[in-house]
């Protein structure tokens, strides 16, 4: 009779679960594999077996974080009306940083990079927020060009975020804050017929 197999999909849950949480809580260089196997509750032979390393079980973490916040982003329905979905994006953005903080700290706190003026693949969370976008400015309601539109949101979105959950913001401040600031940009990109039409009213409900 064949040796039990130990390091199956639960052990390989449980070190994703605990290399998330240290990346996201300590400095990079102080998660080892013999910190990530004690905190997993498991043998350095495990991070090996299933991931191939330290790094790889690094890229594992950041490439579940870019799935799952795609996946949200890419779950947020068009209507025909652009900055109403691009508010929407945002919102979805900023819940989904609220339900997966780990995760978030992960891909946007520095130990991963994640460079949205970069190349988009077909599963890259920009991707949405760029199509709502070109959309914006193919039907004239934005003007510019769409990557700097969306570097311009993403800095906006990801400071309220940030700051947010870093506890800086009470609960009414962030929402307040995270309203009137993605309007704000919303409405600095807007063609100069419809920054007239929304000057005094918010783009999206």
């Amino acid at each position: 009779m064949g040796r039990p197999r130990t390091n199956d999909e639960t052990v390989k849950e449980r070190l994703v679960t605990c290399a998330t949480e240290m990346l996201a809580t300590r400095p990079r260089e102080s998660v080892t594999v013999r910190s990530l196997a004690a905190g997993a509750g498991t043998s350095t032979t495990a991070v090996y077996s299933l991931f191939g390393g330290k790094d790889e079980l690094i890229r594992e973490v950041r490439n579940r974080a870019v799935a799952g916040l795609f996946q949200d982003l890419s779950a947020v329905p068009a209507s025909a009306e652009p900055l109403a979905d691009l508010y929407a994006l945002a919102a979805a953005y900023r819940r989904w940083g609220r339900e997966h903080q780990h995760l978030y700290t992960v891909l946007f706190g520095g130990v991963q990079s994640f460079d949205p003026s970069g190349a988009v693949g077909s599963s890259d969370p920009i991707g949405p927020l760029l199509s709502a976008i070109e959309r914006g400015v193919t039907e004239s309601v934005l003007a510019g060009e769409a990557t700097f539109i969306a570097l311009s949101l993403w800095v906006t979105l990801h400071g309220v975020v940030t700051l947010e959950l870093a506890g800086a913001l009470d609960a009414a401040t962030a929402e307040a804050t995270f309203r009137s600031t993605i309007h704000a940009t919303l409405r600095g990109w807007t063609t100069p017929a419809v920054f007239r039409s929304l000057r005094h009213t918010d783009p999206a409900p």
